[in-house]
């Protein structure tokens, strides 16, 4: 048995660095003229099946006009990247956030992958941006050139601008309806990702710089983790406290609260977190950087539990830069904040049973894993003839998910303030369309990304083209909140709009808390 399991481990590896080679050779290879004129027909033959709401924020007769459109320019062999600036507008014209086309990129091993975490902290992760007024800014310096000040504008990186970058693959994706805060909140991990895809990942770069009229041209390497360790030692007072060994109790705690408030490595930080104002515990703060990863319910349920324990009066919940996930950890929250028996969500619509039972069903999984679904699917389609009905108008819906719902006993019956921005996405829109629909808090900030009608997400197969092996992410269940507005293809708009200015940035200041605070004393 050890045996076969160790030769299935190295057939596998092997597979899978073939795979990895293959993908690499792709990228510079020439796809022929009427292999890119069938991917675009099969692109779109599958968007039509799997993507419901077509025409919500464009007609149908004006997205087939577009994949015409494009056959038509098609007039000469192109390699992936090529092609893929080519056909994504397109998907991007449908406008709803969670369908675009993937970036073709390099692929890595994991042996690849961790010798390049092993030489350190690459050149852009050395600084943290902010795209504002159309330009790209340093707001904290993180590497050890300290003579670059926050608030310096980055004029160019290798010699590229910026804005060029960022206005060109803004072309290639789009947020949920017509709403303009979500790509200028992004717009610096879009940069840095647009870059990669273009030009791979560096070793060091050349930043021009600008400040206070003084334009100065600095090579950042990657910054060696043992560099660090070094200016941390020499930093380090002789006289200093060794630090006490950590407990075995301090061990077993983190661990348990990475379990249960979700935590992300690449921040070092935690993705769920409950506070108090220092001195002043009738002021909770719950922020949630997204809902996914970790044990949600026994977060939610220990949290609020505190917040009794605490009387607090006031919750302030932050979803900004809140870019969604699980649909059943909103719908758990929610139980928290409702202050009555609610429904969460109107009924999905799907294109057909089968669109629901190729997109969720058999998307994702290795061969053998296939094997197994195609044994169970007959159960699984039949589950499903119970799920998807035919409505009166025709279309198909899901209604699981629209019965209603009672309050938790330790539902918070206080003030509710929420904080969005326009990274504020997906589930946290849903979220907070049920909040802003039932009155249930005060929203400040700017317009969120996602709409506040709904959106087309839920299961979101990925969909690989024949010939160019592009591959599209297409969302096929139109997730709709239970309460909706007249107002058409824009998210949830703040009670108090609060934009913070290039200078709050740079100094730290959080003007979207500051006020509630200063509400609260007034």
């Amino acid at each position: 048995m050890k045996k076969t399991l160790a030769l299935f481990c190295i057939v596998l590896f092997f597979a899978q660095c073939s795979s990895i080679k293959k993908n690499n050779a792709r990228l510079q290879q020439l796809i022929g003229v009427d292999q890119l004129k069938k991917d675009v027909d099969f692109a779109q033959k599958k968007i039509q099946k799997l993507h419901p709401k077509l025409d919500y924020y464009i007609s149908k007769a004006s997205l087939n006009h577009q994949f015409d459109s494009i056959k038509l320019t098609i007039d000469k062999a192109m390699t992936p990247l090529e092609f893929y600036k080519k056909i994504s507008p397109v998907v991007a014209s449908i406008r709803q956030g969670h369908s675009y086309v993937i970036a073709p990129e390099k692929a890595f091993s994991k042996k690849e992958t961790k010798a390049i975490q092993k030489k350190g902290i690459g050149p852009f992760s050395q600084f943290n941006f902010s795209f504002y007024d159309n330009k790209l800014y340093i707001i904290k310096n993180k590497s050890y050139n300290k003579s670059i000040t926050a608030g310096t504008e980055v004029v160019s990186v290798n010699g590229i601008k910026p804005k060029e970058l960022i206005e060109e693959y803004n072309r290639f994706y789009s947020s949920d309806g017509f709403n303009t805060t979500y790509k200028k909140q992004i717009a610096p991990k879009r940069f840095i990702s647009a870059f990669t895809t273009e030009y791979g990942i560096k070793d060091s770069l050349k930043y021009v710089l600008k400040s206070n009229d003084s334009i100065q041209t600095v090579l950042i390497k990657r910054l060696k983790l043992d560099s660090i360790d070094k200016k941390v030692r020499k930093t380090t007072p002789k006289t200093a406290v060794t630090t006490p060994a950590i407990s075995k109790e301090y061990k077993q705690a983190l661990r348990r609260k990475k379990r249960i408030n979700g935590y992300d490595k690449a921040t070092n930080s935690f993705i769920r977190t409950l506070e108090f104002f220092p001195k002043d515990s009738s002021v909770a703060i719950l922020k949630i950087k997204g809902f996914k990863k970790g044990n949600f319910r026994k977060f939610y349920h220990e949290s609020f539990a505190k917040i009794q324990e605490h009387k607090s009066q006031t919750l302030i919940i932050d979803l900004r830069n809140n870019g969604g996930g699980r649909l059943s950890e909103i719908v758990n929250l929610y139980s928290f904040l409702s202050d009555s028996t609610f429904v969460f969500l109107k009924k999905s619509e799907v294109v057909s049973r089968a669109s629901l039972f190729e997109g969720a069903y058999f998307n994702k999984g290795s061969y053998p894993v296939k094997v197994v679904k195609a044994i169970f699917s007959p159960f699984v389609y039949g589950y499903l003839l119970f799920t998807v009905r035919k409505d009166k108008d025709g279309k198909n819906y899901i209604c699981s998910g629209t019965k209603p719902h009672k309050i938790d006993k330790k539902a918070f019956k206080g003030k509710i303030y929420v904080l969005i921005n326009g990274a504020s996405f997906s589930a946290s829109s849903i979220l907070s369309s049920n909040l802003k629909g039932s009155k249930r808090a005060t929203f400040a900030g700017e317009e969120t990304g996602g709409d506040y009608n709904g959106t087309v997400a839920g299961f979101m197969p990925v969909v690989c083209l024949p010939h160019s092996k592009l591959k599209i992410r297409i969302g096929i269940m139109n997730i709709a909140p239970y309460h909706q507005t007249e107002v058409f293809g824009h998210g949830i708009y703040p009670d108090v709009p609060i934009i913070p200015s290039l200078e709050d940035q740079i100094q730290g200041k959080d003007t979207e808390l500051e006020w509630i605070k200063n509400t609260l004393k007034n």
